[in-house]
């Protein structure tokens, strides 16, 4: 795979990926590794997490790899997993909202709908108690992996994000959820504007990875044929948090290492009733 541009933006930086045990958040951890990065590896098994540490290690040559527990789906989790983080003292440069579920039905511990707690809520709680030293690391980015299944969503239903998936599939919930991350994205760029920190969201093709894997039997593996690696699917993501042609870009939405327009459901009175919701959400 190509890796990220430029060694001057990765070497002896520190950047934290959550859902990086697996598919696109390990290609792009072992990418960082690669490139000299000092890389954090997010996520909820801690079985999975450390035997990807292990691994990254071994293909890298890189001993600047640790694991931090995290489960997305219970804001406890996300608030320890912070606390981890800030207790070792050090600069991030770099969050990258990786981690994810889609075609998942279910409830978050704090009662939130399964996607929208993950994708978008769990990142957001993550993200804000991060930001003091993301700014304190300037010039930093956080890096917000959607999809282009957000052009599905026609909107936010608050009520419903509040409530067990309805749907059979899972995936208007997850289109929304990948919605909340565009929008999380252009709020994010205009709260931290003049801070040295810089938003991104992105597209990063349909991947066969472990995204998919709530998705039944004999469908999943039909699914997964024609998509990309991975290793193919962390290029933008590599992109967005690495590449010197976007650090003077903020609250965009990127595909295949270009700029892109976002749904025109995404505007500005949207991101700021869904971020003062999630502010209150996390807070209660």
């Amino acid at each position: 795979m190509s890796e990220p541009e430029g060694a001057g933006a990765v070497k002896g930086r520190t950047f934290l990926v959550t859902g990086a045990n697996t598919g696109i958040g390990r290609a792009t951890a072992a990418a960082l590794a690669r490139q000299g990065g000092r890389v954090y590896v997010a996520s909820r098994s801690r079985e999975k997490g450390e035997e990807a540490v292990a691994g990254i290690k071994s293909s890298t040559g890189s001993e600047a790899v640790w694991f931090l527990p995290l489960d997305l789906a219970d804001l406890d989790s996300v608030r320890a997993c912070a606390s981890d983080f800030l207790a070792r003292g050090e600069p991030l440069h770099v969050l990258i909202n990786n981690g994810g579920v889609a075609g998942a039905r279910g409830i978050t511990a704090d009662g939130f709908e399964l996607a929208f707690g993950v994708n978008h809520l769990g990142h957001f709680a993550l993200t804000t108690a991060l930001l003091d030293c993301l700014a304190a690391s300037a010039p930093a980015r956080v890096v917000t992996v959607s999809s282009d299944a957000h052009y599905q969503a026609k909107g936010i239903d608050f009520e419903a994000v509040r409530r067990r998936t309805a749907s059979v599939t899972g995936l208007p919930e997850y289109a929304v959820s990948k919605l909340s991350n565009v929008l999380f994205t252009e709020e994010l760029a205009r709260r931290l504007d003049g801070r040295g920190v810089t938003a991104y969201a992105l597209h990063p093709g349909v991947v066969a990875s472990d995204i998919w894997r709530r998705v039944p039997w004999p469908v999943r593996p039909l699914m997964k044929l024609r998509m990309l690696t991975p290793e193919k699917g962390a290029r933008t993501s590599l992109y967005c948090a690495t590449s010197p042609d976007v650090a003077d870009v903020n609250g965009r939405f990127y595909d295949k290492c270009a700029e892109r327009e976002a749904s025109a459901v995404a505007t500005a009175e949207l991101a700021g009733e869904l971020w003062r919701r999630s502010e209150a959400w996390i807070a209660a």
